[in-house]
């Protein structure tokens, strides 16, 4: 194989341990890392961010309710004083199984154990015109972006005159109804209810749809039939159009085709709809199922190559209870991580490992203020105290004292005020004098 880099990456301690490269700092390879801390491996951890992002708040993020600070927590200030610990700011290119090397864009590193927690990416089933259209939302910045978009939408409708000019910039469609799709619904349209027309007066918000789409027959379909209907309902309540058993054909950037039902004008499509494994250069095709998850066996370990794991969205493990494999949640993830950590261990020691076995923790949704549902092993239930546990449940998933503080604090005031604070429209691109004149003249056609 040739590298693409003829220097390995430079300045990494030379500790004499087993050298154990983890790719990705989602819930799983953070959760590994950590596991390991002070453990008698080498870890090097790589991400293509210096910072792990909480994931299941980004939409929070998307709706002004959280600054994008709040769910991102730097990776160095994790392991200070974790002298077997490092970190790289760097992408994968591909790995070099048979000689134990992986490439990256800094340089290639040699290991011991390799572990793929690359987690995925947003899956648009092939339609180009939706991947270059819409707007995903698996990153803090997709989620910052959102949050810009909608604002700036909102500011261009307030100069427009004609009700039917306006009703693109301010229809938002979301695609996909899962726990992502129906929390973003829920969040838009108590934005529509009870802020934007305090924010707009001049604008009438009677005339804004948010609208959620779905393709199955139900809405979160890995959830309790009750679970399903509550949230159904509550977002019904809320104003939210919710099609069910209907397909998005195309987008244009103005206009959603769908499957069955009329068109719809909007600028705004928020596709949550599917998630993608990412993919390494190096690997056979026959250790990719036909998803695009890697076969893995009951320890992780990837089918026919010694020394390299793959956890949560990544990995496939056909078993008894999942034959498709486990369902791609952070749990799954962190559990596979934390397996993983005592597997490695043990396999130092000359111990026998031990196989991966998922326990179902329950999951949950919220759909807005006090309206959540919650399906425990032991117990489904709905509303209020479904709504709290939900905030308590995150709150502590949280990385540090400062962000679970500044969380608290954010949630505390947009329940007692209804009225976030963060709906700021801020556009990362710095446009010198010498440009803004030269826009200003086009523009002007002068």
């Amino acid at each position: 194989m040739n590298s693409p880099f003829d220097q390995s990456i430079p300045n990494l301690p030379q500790l004499g341990l087993p050298k154990v490269v983890i790719v990705g700092a989602g819930f799983a390879g953070l959760k590994l890392a950590r596991s390991l801390r002070n453990k008698p491996f080498q870890v090097i951890l790589l991400d293509k961010n210096n910072y792990h992002q909480f994931q299941p708040l980004f939409y929070q993020v998307a709706t002004a309710g959280l600054e994008p600070s709040a769910i991102s927590f730097p990776l160095r200030k994790i392991f200070h004083n974790t002298k077997n610990v490092s970190f790289r700011m760097a992408e994968v290119l591909q790995v070099d199984k048979d000689r134990k090397k992986l490439f990256t864009d800094i340089g290639f590193i040699e290991y011991d154990y390799l572990v793929l927690a690359m987690g995925a990416d947003t899956n648009y089933f092939g339609s180009k015109n939706i991947e270059n259209f819409s707007s995903p939302m698996k990153t803090v910045s997709e989620a910052l972006y959102i949050r810009n978009k909608i604002i700036s939408n909102y500011e261009r409708a307030i100069n427009i005159e004609r009700m039917e000019d306006r009703k693109s910039l301010m229809n938002v469609v979301i695609v996909g109804g899962g726990p992502t799709g129906v929390e973003l619904a829920g969040a838009m349209a108590e934005l529509r209810n009870n802020v934007f027309p305090k924010d707009y007066p001049e604008l009438s918000f009677k005339n804004m749809k948010v609208v959620l789409i779905e393709a199955g027959p139900s809405l979160l379909g890995a959830m309790s039939l009750e679970a399903q209907q509550k949230a159904l309902d509550y977002l019904v309540q809320l104003g939210v159009e919710v099609y069910l058993g209907t397909r998005v054909l195309d987008y244009d950037g103005h206009e959603v085709s769908l499957e069955g039902k009329d068109p719809i004008q909007t600028q705004t499509l928020l596709w949550a709809a599917g998630i993608k494994p990412n993919r390494i250069d190096g690997l056979s095709p026959d250790q990719y199922s036909g998803n695009g998850r890697l076969f893995v066996d009951e320890f992780n370990q990837l089918k026919d190559a010694e020394g390299i794991f793959v956890l949560g969205d990544q990995c496939l493990m056909p078993t008894g209870n999942f034959p498709k494999g486990h369902p791609q949640v952070a749990q799954v993830a962190i559990q596979q991580a934390k397996n993983l950590a005592q597997n490695l261990n043990k396999l130092t020691s000359g111990k026998a490992i031990v196989p991966f076995t998922y326990k179902d923790l329950g999951s949950m949704a919220t759909v807005g203020r006090k309206r959540a549902v919650v399906d425990l092993p032991f117990l489904k239930f709905q509303g209020a105290l479904a709504w709290l546990t939900w905030l308590f449940v995150h709150l502590m998933a949280i990385l540090g004292v400062k962000n679970k503080l500044f969380i608290f604090l954010d949630w505390s005031w947009n329940y007692l005020s209804f009225d976030p604070s963060l709906r700021l429209l801020i556009k990362p691109k710095y446009v010198r004098a010498s440009e803004r004149k030269e826009l200003i003249e086009e523009k002007s056609g002068v």
